[in-house]
C-alpha cells in the first residue's frame, strides 16, 4: 500500500485538508533547515577557496599562524614552533584585515610577488 492511500483512509473526505498540510510543512522545511545550510556551506567553500599566501588564520584547533603555502589538498601553516599541513576545512577566521588593517594589504601584495619570482 502507497503512502498516499494510507493517509487517505485515516481521515475520510478530509484527506485533502491533511495532504496540505504535509506539503506546507515540507515547503518550512526547506525553508528553515536545508536552505539556510545550504548557504552557510557555499559561504565556507567560498572562504576557504580564497585565502591567500601571507594571511593570518586562526584553525578550529585554536591554532594561530600564518598561511607559508597553498596546496590543492589543504595549506601549509607557519606557527611559532614551525610549519604543519592542514586541510582547508581546518581553517576557521582570517584574522589578516580585522587585526592588521592597512599593514595586512601590503604584506600580501609583497607575498604575491615573492610567489610570482619563485614560479620564474
Amino acid at each position: 500500500m502507497s503512502l498516499l492511500s494510507i493517509f487517505l483512509q485515516a481521515q475520510p473526505g478530509g484527506g485533502g485538508n491533511m495532504m496540505i498540510i504535509m506539503g506546507v510543512m515540507m515547503v518550512g522545511f526547506f525553508l528553515l533547515i536545508i536552505l539556510p545550510q545550504q548557504r552557510k556551506q557555499k559561504k565556507e567553500k567560498n572562504f576557504q577557496e580564497n585565502l591567500k599566501v601571507g594571511s593570518r588564520v586562526v584553525l578550529t584547533s585554536g591554532l594561530h599562524g600564518r598561511i607559508a603555502q597553498v596546496q590543492d589538498d589543504g595549506y601549509v601553516i607557519e606557527t611559532l614552533s614551525g610549519k604543519l599541513k592542514f586541510e582547508k576545512a581546518a581553517i576557521s577566521k582570517d584574522l589578516t584585515e580585522a587585526r592588521f588593517g592597512d599593514k595586512a594589504k601590503a604584506a600580501e601584495k609583497t607575498a604575491d610577488k615573492k610567489e610570482a619570482e619563485e614560479k620564474n
